[in-house]
């Protein structure tokens, strides 16, 4: 066969492929509104529909992607849906996933600025564009990560190594034994990935600061922490409590931890994002004077899992905890390479639906997503709260609603009950020593008439539970 046709060949066993990756692709994106949340089978059963043995010979790539579609649907969960508030997931906007799309196609590894310039532009741009709507030092560098555990990571890495400099202790040549101990400092109610970026680090377990009955980090219980010992310090607060999503009062406690030397890092995952509306950005006054941020752009922006922002004040610090240099690598002679911004060498261009969606909404869309997902939570809250028994535990502030009845056991019950309905979806956790449902609205879809979906549906599930316990 001629090159030339061996070429036509080729691009015709990509239009083939991808146009059956297309039909399925729309069919789910254009029943996810209205199609039952939970998945209906469980991993094994979708083993067996996709099948267990390794085939002899291979099959038609169509009929693989055929295969695939088809046996995984009923074990698909629909985050997408404007009625899923089972965690702070939300769906995908379509610009950000036609951006993706472009992002599988070209295929960029994004690690060095001379090699993939097209991607590493689009990337810089976008954290350009986000150090500026979260209204944080305009020279502060940003990593695209995972997700907000590995953004923390990044930055509390940057955090370590500079403390222990201060201190006198190089820690990429000596290592960790031996060197002095790091105080790190967090929060009652942080959120578990705060423990487990420490692990990963070896900071060991964490000195807990009490919070307050909305969970944010008390200053003068903060303030006692540090002068009770001395030494290198890392101080963790939070943008957005899981539970309340209450925030940190940065200000005093950004001071009270710079006065005794510590680094302060903000977790944010989707709390950051009240940076960007003028009318909630009250929430975060005084954040931008920590040292680090972190935050996803997989949650509040709507662009495709998995995409975290690493965001650091001091680049140099970011790049000497994450660098590594080899001959066979051309490293940039102008500014750093993303890989010195993130713990991967190798990784997709996620920054490149994130420069999608914020170029498609600007300044305004962003600030009107923002206030639409708080809108809503306040909706919910407002809604449910009317229902007889429903108690919301929190105070509104942000984009959380908890909400507990009587007893554990009928707060569990109405969360199965919303389950089994499949309308919609919100989860149980305990918060302070009761069982709650735990509504956290971060779907771009969620409007007014989502909300009055989602009470009606707490209230046929109330029904429900109500007629079963008499």
């Amino acid at each position: 066969m001629a090159d030339e046709d061996q070429q036509q060949a080729a691009l015709s066993s990509y239009d083939e492929v991808l146009d059956v990756a297309d039909r399925h692709a729309r069919a789910w994106l254009s029943g996810i509104r209205e199609r039952p949340i939970p998945p209906r089978l469980g991993p094994e059963e979708i083993k067996d529909r996709l099948g267990r043995t390794l085939p002899e010979a291979g099959e038609p790539p169509a009929d693989v992607i055929e295969r695939l579609a088809v046996g995984a649907e009923p074990g698909l969960i629909a985050i997408g849906s404007p009625r899923f508030f089972g965690w702070v997931i939300g769906g995908t906007q379509p610009v950000a996933l036609a951006a993706d799309w472009l992002v599988s196609a070209w295929d960029q590894n994004t690690g060095l600025r001379t090699i993939t310039p097209a991607a590493v532009a689009a990337e810089e741009v976008a954290g350009e564009w986000l150090v500026d709507l979260l209204g944080l030092p305009a020279a502060s560098e940003v990593g695209f990560t995972t997700g907000a555990t590995m953004a923390q990571f990044t930055c509390m890495a940057a955090a370590r190594d500079e403390v222990l400099r201060r201190a006198g202790w190089d820690v990429e040549t000596a290592g960790m034994a031996g060197g002095p101990a790091i105080r790190f400092i967090v929060g009652e109610e942080r959120h578990g990935t705060v423990d487990l970026a420490g692990r990963y680090l070896g900071l060991g377990t964490p000195i807990s600061v009490p919070s307050d009955t909305e969970g944010r980090i008390r200053v003068d219980a903060l303030r006692a922490t540090l002068a009770a010992g001395s030494g290198p310090a890392i101080v963790l607060l939070q943008a957005g409590n899981i539970h309340s999503g209450a925030f940190d009062d940065f200000g005093p406690a950004i001071a009270a931890a710079h006065e005794a030397g510590a680094w302060v890092h903000v977790d944010g995952a989707f709390g950051l994002w009240a940076a960007a509306s003028p009318r909630l950005r009250h929430l975060v006054a005084g954040m931008d004077a920590a040292d680090s941020w972190s935050t996803d752009a997989h949650k509040t922006l709507s662009v495709p899992y998995d995409c975290g922002l690493a965001i650091v004040r001091d680049g140099r610090a970011m790049h000497s905890a994450l660098s590594m240099h080899a001959s066979y690598l051309q490293a940039t002679e102008v500014g750093a390479d993303p890989h010195e911004k993130v713990p991967e060498l190798s990784r997709r261009a996620r920054g490149v639906p994130t420069w999608a969606v914020l170029r498609s909404l600007g300044r305004a869309g962003v600030a009107a997503l923002v206030e639409r997902l708080a809108d809503a939570a306040r909706g919910i809250a407002e809604g449910v709260a009317e229902l007889p028994g429903v108690e919301v535990l929190n105070d509104v502030v942000f984009t959380q609603v908890c909400i507990a009845l009587e007893e554990d056991e009928a707060t569990e019950a109405l969360s199965e009950r919303l389950w089994d309905e499949g309308d919609v979806l919100a989860m149980t956790s305990r918060w302070h020593d009761r069982a709650v449902v735990r509504f956290s609205v971060s779907n771009w879809q969620t409007d007014a008439a989502q909300v009055r979906r989602t009470v009606a549906a707490v209230a046929r599930a109330l029904a429900d539970v109500r007629a079963g316990a008499v």
